[in-house]
């Protein structure tokens, strides 16, 4: 039988209040966490960050007082749900630890969203965006490798290879060139809005996170690969939030953040090997439901309007993260060529000579890019780059050679 969280109560609002206690959860073994374990630990703390950010943007724009109210009822439990995910992450798993596996979110999360989306355009925006994710894991591995002396394989695990992708040098786009075309919102199929929606999320968070942490490296490669990395975060979320139709009304968005919570916390409950974080992930799940009752009762009582007809009759397949090796080589080899052009997805050899592409180039990589320096400098410390080419060599036969690894 289908799920759908509609038919199921939940738990009602002031019960949901957790003590301190329980609020600062036992970290996982960084030696012994299942890799997945790991990533659905930091898509759920993006989602719940996102749902706190969105709420306090809502209250900011809305005069109604009872509404203020609800939203920062709910916005209290949700820092709580906030807290017992990301209180997870043990004190002895190093800032670039954490980022591996961000990026290993940020490549599974885009490659399976991909995979099963329906809209052509916004199939097309995930998987540009994917292979500069999947460069970022690169070039954070060898700086790993660098820094750590360390192989990213210990912490990724066998599921993600660690190539290179789009270079990231090369990602560094005119502003102008990271606006997308938005869904509209009364044709677009509902796993779309989900997709949207999930993958913001994810990529703010990413964001943000280089935005606090960056700065915490002593070395000096090391802080200027995440700045670097950490502007192209900043073009991903321009890139995918404006694939979101902002025609929707407050309430609508408020209605789609809650069932997007519950997709998602009921999609990696049937996936978790962890006892205790499955029982986090049915606990939220039914706090979220109840969070969704309340937005539904929010719409009825100010628009006017049945929540049930903005709504599926059942819930979308559920999302997994899973190994795409496969999907991502098949990106690679037809796409690693790409840039965008206003707001389409074309050859680079399209791309004008006089276009605004190359001035910004010009600009922000004169002197060079620290994406590039942390191979050039692995290459002459080590003799080669680090990868983790679990399906053969490079789909790309230029980036085969480990040589050729770094763009001149």
């Amino acid at each position: 039988m289908k799920f759908n969280p509609i038919d199921h109560k939940g738990i009602s609002l002031e019960d949901q209040v957790m003590n301190w206690s329980r609020l600062n959860t036992r970290p996982y073994d960084k030696t012994k966490v299942d890799p997945y374990t790991r990533t659905r630990g930091i898509l759920m703390n993006s989602i719940e960050v996102e749902s706190i950010l969105f709420s306090h943007q809502f209250a900011r724009h809305t005069s109604d007082m009872e509404t203020k109210r609800k939203l920062a009822a709910v916005r209290r439990i949700e820092q709580q749900q906030q807290k017992a995910i990301n209180w997870s992450i043990p004190a002895e798993e190093t800032d670039l630890e954490v980022t591996l596996g961000y990026e290993q979110v940020a490549v599974d999360l885009t490659a399976f969203l991909a995979r099963n989306e329906p809209d052509p355009y916004v199939k097309s925006a995930l998987n540009f965006a994917l292979l500069e994710d999947f460069d970022h894991l690169y070039r954070y591995s060898n700086l790993y490798q660098l820094t750590e002396e360390k192989s990213a394989s210990d912490i990724i695990g066998d599921y993600t290879e660690i190539t290179v992708g789009r270079p990231t040098v090369l990602e560094h786009r005119h502003p102008a060139d990271d606006v997308r075309r938005h869904y509209a919102k009364k044709t677009a199929r509902f796993v779309t809005k989900l997709h949207v929606m999930t993958i913001i999320a994810a990529e703010q968070q990413t964001m943000n996170f280089y935005m606090n942490i960056g700065d915490r490296a002593e070395e000096e490669l090391a802080r200027g690969l995440y700045l670097e990395i950490g502007q192209v975060e900043e073009q991903h979320v321009t890139h995918y939030e404006s694939l979101m139709d902002p025609s929707m009304s407050w309430l609508e968005r408020l209605l789609l953040h809650e069932y997007n919570e519950c997709w998602l916390y009921y999609s990696l409950l049937q996936n978790e090997p962890d006892r205790r974080v499955k029982q986090l992930w049915e606990k939220h799940l039914d706090m979220e439901i109840g969070h969704l009752h309340l937005a539904i009762n929010l719409m009825k009582e100010h628009e006017k309007r049945d929540p049930l007809e903005l709504l599926p009759d059942e819930m979308p397949p559920i999302f997994k993260f899973e190994s795409n090796v496969d999907y991502v080589r098949q990106i690679l080899q037809s796409q690693a060529g790409f840039n965008a052009f206003g707001t389409e997805f074309v050859s680079a050899d399209n791309i004008p000579s006089d276009y605004r592409y190359h001035n910004h180039q010009k600009k922000v990589n004169a002197g060079g890019a620290p994406s590039e320096m942390v191979i050039e400098k692995i290459m002459d410390e080590h003799g080669n780059d680090y990868r983790q080419e679990l399906a053969g060599p490079h789909p790309v036969e230029k980036y085969r050679q480990r040589q050729a690894a770094a763009v001149h």
